[in-house]
């Protein structure tokens, strides 16, 4: 029985939606984000990156990057570039993408729920990783990026979700990228009721994207109890904020490969001992692999069109996913890629930047380049229900959830 909360939101005012919404803070190396907020003086990656408003030498997990963070968000509610609503509510956020929607609610996930597993995960994080957005949602006391959640289709939510999306939007705006964001306010009690319902009736959600966030979001609540040991559970750090999409709506794209060399093998010996997992034939161009146990390699100016022989499949939820079977049958045996976590001589490239990136990385600095069958949603929430772990880098998302439309306080 999922807890899934409405609450009292703080977004954007009227008409500052498009001037504050920014992609997630970890899209940007640290050059990258103090270009990225140059003449925006609204973005929330000001807020989210606020290293970016001290001087170039301030060491980016410094003590006064967070709160200059804090000053900036509390600065812009005070200024009215913020609004808090006056009585808990959900929201929709839509987001199109070349044509194609995906519409979430906005709420608070219960961090019980997350602590006994009814949230799911399907890939491990780093604590070092976890600490920055600890500090960072601990000291301006706000989540201010939502989980991206998912949940398997359930119709009574579909119906409730076309009814608001029927009626009068909160924002409507089209980011740079191309990519359209729309949002409406639930506030009606019946409305509020049957979405909670539903939700409590589910027995598992799944994090689709940003474990880090959520674990941090998580370790900063159990950190409040700590703090207030008389709690009683309806606090708001017992929440965080989230973005629940039905699983029908989601895409996964491709998550692809490079590497440097070819561990001192020939380009036909290298092929040679790709065929005795994969039949190889040659493409005319450059094409993705039509369906799951096929990958498309990127050799000497060639592609290839690798299939997986029968007799090597898996029905494992974890070893039977393409990128478990390239790293066994290729990386690893082929390649001397034993850990893809920590080898420099491999990369990985999402999906989103297409194949003419893979072919500009190999007339570069890689040798070749694998091109993946993107993960089904069905196989995350399968390896997700086994309660094991994808491998690094098996998914990755489009379109990104924007920060800054949405802001959970804690207090």
């Amino acid at each position: 029985m999922a807890e899934i909360r409405a609450f009292r939101g703080i977004r954007p005012a009227a008409g500052k939606e498009a001037d504050i919404a920014a992609l997630p803070y970890d899209v940007y190396n640290r050059e990258e984000a103090r270009k990225a907020v140059e003449g925006k003086p609204l973005t929330f990656l000001r807020i989210d990156r606020a290293e970016t408003q001290l001087s170039e030498e301030t060491d980016i997990y410094a003590p006064e990057v967070y709160q200059k963070a804090k000053e900036l968000l509390w600065g812009m509610v005070e200024n009215g570039d913020f609004v808090q609503d006056d009585k808990p509510c959900y929201y929709l956020y839509e987001l199109t993408m070349n044509g194609r929607s995906q519409t979430g609610i906005v709420a608070c996930a219960s961090i019980d729920d997350y602590l006994n597993g009814m949230i799911k995960k399907h890939e491990n994080t780093r604590r070092e990783k976890e600490e920055d957005r600890v500090r960072h949602v601990d000291i301006c006391d706000a989540q201010t990026g939502p989980i991206f959640l998912a949940y398997r289709n359930q119709e009574s939510l579909k119906k409730i979700v076309a009814d608001v999306k029927a009626g009068t939007v909160l924002f409507d705006f089209t980011s740079e990228d191309g990519i359209r964001h729309r949002g409406w306010k639930i506030a009606d009690t019946e409305k509020i009721s049957a979405i909670y319902e539903a939700f409590h009736q589910m027995n598992a959600l799944y994090i689709a994207d940003g474990h880090h966030r959520a674990a941090s979001a998580v370790r900063v609540g159990v950190k409040r109890r700590e703090e207030h040991p008389g709690y009683t559970g309806e606090e708001e750090f017992n929440y965080f904020l989230s973005a629940i999409f039905p699983d029908d709506e989601l895409m996964i794209m491709d998550y692809n490969r490079v590497v440097r060399d070819l561990n001192g093998l020939t380009p036909e010996e290298f092929l040679s001992g790709i065929k005795k997992v994969f039949d190889v034939e040659t493409l005319d161009k450059a094409e993705h692999p039509k369906r799951k146990g096929q990958v498309t390699l990127f050799l000497e100016d060639k592609w290839y069109l690798l299939t997986l022989k029968p007799e090597y499949g898996n029905c494992d939820p974890v070893e039977g996913l393409d990128v478990s079977i390239l790293q066994k049958q290729i990386l690893e045996p082929v390649l001397g890629i034993q850990d893809p976590k920590t080898d420099k001589r491999i990369d990985f490239v999402g999906g989103i930047r297409g194949l003419s990136e893979l072919e500009r990385r190999v007339h570069t600095d890689m040798k070749a380049a694998f091109a993946m069958y993107p993960t089904s949603i069905g196989e995350l929430f399968a390896v997700a229900d086994a309660g094991l772990l994808m491998p690094p880098k098996s998914t990755w998302f489009e379109p990104k959830l924007r920060s800054g439309l949405f802001i959970h306080a804690l207090k």
